[in-house]
């Protein structure tokens, strides 16, 4: 009967969580189709506006991926060498911030920095130069992208060189080779292999990007498909103008998403702290200067958005900030929408780890049926294919459904919590499988052995294993829930702010201390968050007793 009840649960739990994702995609896809069909309207829309944005939009992607990896090769290849380097650990750990780190927080913090009032703008007034930084427009989405991306190419770029075997560079060493011998014949082969994978991988990052082109864009000579379709619905409510764009934003994004799939993946090794190639080169005086200098350039370029967002907040006036009961109800919103997304995406993502592991070892020894094999194709990529649909689609075409039944702003919470937990998703499988197939792989025979199944399993057997896991995955995606704005853009209003929307609405007022105040606030709470998800991927994992053992 335990049996019974474990192969019908597992298999539909995984069904369920299919079905959801199938429906919030679908259903956004369902919406724009219906609100196309019959408007003769629709093709008029693609005129010379789209074709221009679209442009922008593949240009500014473009640019952005070529600079991301033009910087990140010489810094992941100075970082490969200097292993030695004092703080070297501390700098690949603040690479990983940008990951993480809200979108309008960093925005702030470049602004600081790069921008009219920034510093080096003062460092130039100081030294009698007339010379006004212009963050706006092209230039700062510029600097914004390769802030957010080039840490991530020079990760794993960094992977890719740790797969390089000792011998090469012994060999090397032996033959005594000279930088560029060595980046010519050792690395690059090594870098090339993988690189269409890593831009590609950034170009789909920028393409979709929002937050950043909504700040920075600076007018409309500087507006993307997603800005301009959150302009469509929330200023002008023109529907078949946002429905022309979001079809021609679904074209860009399948289009990237299918040669990115041609060309390959980049590694993810990318994401590990240890580094452990030994290299027998002896670097000269001048080469390790040179290397020492990069890496310096490149922690200044990361870290000073960072320390500028600490250094304009102390400006703020805190007291008369947290007095207000719109920033309380923003922290709030802000809380219990992320932790309510968290928990559904964690909770989606082991309902389609199990009935994947599941459905897997139901067929080990014989080959499935065409349907079981779908269900298992559906299983292992369901969570990726949401990533095909960024969030301004699901929230346009959700916004154009929802008005069929009322006031799409009063469903914002479920829409902001529904979105968020699907994109969360992805990063959410990738913590929580490997954990469960290598528990399930150690576990399954001996608990049917033992007749242990259901919740003593869960409570006895598989939460010890997993709570680090899920510790990490339910922190890291109320971060990411944290700091979005994509979807609460479109559904945000005065009933329902987050800290993000409050931002934004402070930065449009040029509110810039108390927007700095807010930024910080965010910010810390999304550090803290990963600095819990940090404890418990450094905290030892499950182990049972000896003693016990012997009792």
């Amino acid at each position: 009967m335990r049996h019974l009840r474990s192969s019908f649960i597992k298999p539909l739990s995984g069904s369920i969580a299919l079905a959801f994702l199938g429906l919030l995609a679908g259903g956004a896809l369902f919406s724009l189709g219906w609100q196309s069909f019959g408007e003769s309207s629709l093709f008029a829309n693609f005129d010379t506006y789209v074709w221009r944005i679209t442009r922008f939009t593949l240009l500014q992607a473009l640019l952005s991926s070529l600079l991301s990896v033009a910087v990140a090769i010489p810094l992941a290849r100075a970082l490969h060498a200097s292993h030695e380097f004092y703080g070297r650990a501390f700098i690949l750990r603040l690479f990983t911030l940008p990951l993480v780190l809200p979108s309008l927080v960093a925005i702030l913090g470049i602004t600081a920095i790069y921008g009219r009032n920034g510093l080096i703008a003062c460092l130039f007034n100081l030294s009698g130069s007339s010379f006004v930084p212009n963050i706006y427009g092209l230039t700062g989405i510029l600097l914004a992208h390769v802030f957010f991306n080039m840490p991530l190419a020079v990760r794993l770029i960094l992977a890719n060189l740790e797969t390089i075997p000792a011998d090469y560079w012994k060999l090397s060493a032996q033959l005594g080779m000279g930088n560029f011998a060595r980046f010519r014949l050792i690395e690059w082969p090594v870098i090339r292999r993988n690189l269409s994978g890593i831009a590609g991988l950034i170009f789909m990052l920028c393409i979709t990007s929002f937050t950043t082109v909504l700040t920075l864009g600076g007018g409309p000579r500087a507006t993307t498909l997603e800005v301009a379709i959150y302009q469509a619905l929330h200023f002008d409510f023109d529907l078949t103008r946002a429905v022309a764009l979001t079809l021609m934003q679904l074209v860009l994004t399948l289009s990237v998403l299918a040669l990115l799939r041609f060309f390959g993946r980049p590694s993810e090794e990318g994401f590990s702290l240890q580094i452990t190639t030994k290299r027998y080169d002896h670097a000269k005086k001048t080469e390790r200067l040179t290397n020492y200098a990069i890496i310096l350039l490149g922690l200044f370029f990361v870290a000073s958005p960072v320390i500028g967002i600490v250094a304009s907040s102390f400006m703020a006036d805190f007291t008369r900030l947290l007095s207000e009961a719109a920033v309380w109800n923003a922290i709030f919103t802000s809380l219990w929408l992320g932790a309510s997304s968290a928990c559904l995406s964690v909770g989606l993502s082991f309902a389609l780890v199990i009935a994947r592991e599941y459905s897997a070892s139901q067929t080990i020894n014989i080959k499935p049926r065409p349907l079981t094999r779908f269900y298992q194709n559906a299983l292992e990529t369901g969570s990726g294919l949401i990533l095909v649909v960024p969030p301004i689609i699901l929230g346009a075409g959700w916004f154009i459904l929802l008005r069929n039944f009322g006031n799409p702003f009063s469903f914002a919470s479920m829409m902001v919590i529904t979105v968020n937990a699907a994109m969360a998703m992805p990063f959410a499988v990738r913590l929580i499988r490997p954990a469960w197939d290598n528990a399930a792989a150690n576990h399954n025979q001996l608990c049917a052995q033992l007749g242990i199944s259901g919740i003593n399993r869960l409570r006895l057997i598989d939460w010890p294993v997993m709570r680090q896991p899920a510790i990490i995955a339910f922190a890291f995606a109320f971060a990411l829930s944290l700091g979005d704005l994509g979807t609460i853009a479109l559904f945000g209003s005065d009933a329902l702010t987050t800290l993000p929307y409050l931002l934004l609405q402070r930065m449009g007022s040029y509110r810039t201390l108390d927007a700095a105040g807010l930024a910080l606030i965010l910010g810390g709470l999304c550090l803290l968050l990963m600095m819990i998800a940090d404890r418990a991927a450094k905290s030892r994992p499950y182990q049972p007793c000896p003693c016990k053992k012997a009792g």
